[in-house]
């Protein structure tokens, strides 16, 4: 079954629909959990498309129930993106992930252990996923400071970590250059926030032709330089959405990583063709 088709049947479930702002319409998530009391850990879903309004979390929603039925309650977000008069960018993009992230504390859920929060990010989702990471580190006052949920662990798929080399789509999202908002690109992009102190896997496939793998073999490099506990999954083959395709063995390799980090069962493991590193 291909991704498209994948998606489009995903949009006929139903997971529980929740707001987490009253300020936009995307300011919403939608919570998969698994049968049973729980208390499951939780992966917060970041969908990618270059921060713009034409993608949204429809597109992890496959991803979202994938892991929902390997024992781990997702929580998909939405957020305000460039276009479409969202009035996404810089705050208003991060402050949503990050009200999404703390709004999982407010729904006082007794299913969901707050205690084993992952983030999981696809492209530019990748990046908001280092930076919902690396909240705890932020100067107070930044957007998304001090953080009521910590994340723990992150999940990169084809992740953008240059936003400085991502040109002119990164300077709508960040209101301006390197050189005008220097202080911006330090909170926001992940070669400046290490080391993050938390374990990560990155999956990029070789055959990228979006975002180019050597973004995150440069990104992996700099991590371990740092002291970061870091794991690279490196396809031959998938391109830039094949990592999001939850038939793909580079996805059941990520969610076997993910179900092991957060002592969830784990399914079958198949093997990938490609490169450990």
């Amino acid at each position: 079954m291909g991704l498209g088709l994948r998606i489009a049947l995903a949009a006929l479930s139903r997971p529980a629909h929740h707001a987490y702002a009253d300020d936009h319409p995307a300011q919403v998530a939608d919570l998969h959990v698994p049968r049973g009391d729980g208390p499951f850990p939780v992966a917060v879903m970041l969908h990618g498309g270059y921060w713009h309004a034409a993608y949204g979390k429809l597109t992890t929603r496959p991803l979202a129930a994938d892991l929902a039925r390997r024992g781990l309650a997702t929580w998909n977000v939405e957020y305000r993106r460039l276009g479409r008069n969202q009035g996404g960018g810089w705050p208003a993009t991060f402050d949503d992930v990050a009200t999404a992230i703390d709004h999982l504390g407010l729904l006082s859920d007794p299913r969901l252990d707050l205690s084993r929060v992952t983030v999981v990010g696809h492209s530019a989702g990748g990046q908001l996923a280092f930076w919902a990471a690396g909240r705890g580190g932020l100067p107070s006052g930044a957007p998304g400071a001090a953080p009521s949920v910590v994340v723990r662990d992150v999940v990169a798929l084809a992740p953008v970590t240059d936003l400085a080399g991502a040109g002119r789509v990164v300077h709508a999202l960040l209101g301006g250059s390197p050189q005008q908002v220097p202080e911006r690109f330090a909170q926001a992009d992940p070669k400046h926030r290490l080391p993050l102190g938390v374990p990560m896997l990155l999956v990029h496939a070789l055959d990228d032709a979006t975002v180019s793998v050597r973004q995150s073999r440069s990104y992996v490099a700099a991590a371990r330089a740092a002291g970061d506990d870091v794991s690279f999954l490196e396809p031959d083959v998938g391109g830039h959405r094949g990592v999001i395709d939850p038939g793909s063995d580079a996805w059941r390799t990520a969610a076997e990583w993910l179900a092991k980090q957060t002592a969830a069962p784990l399914t079958a493991t198949r093997s990938v063709t490609g490169t450990s590193i």
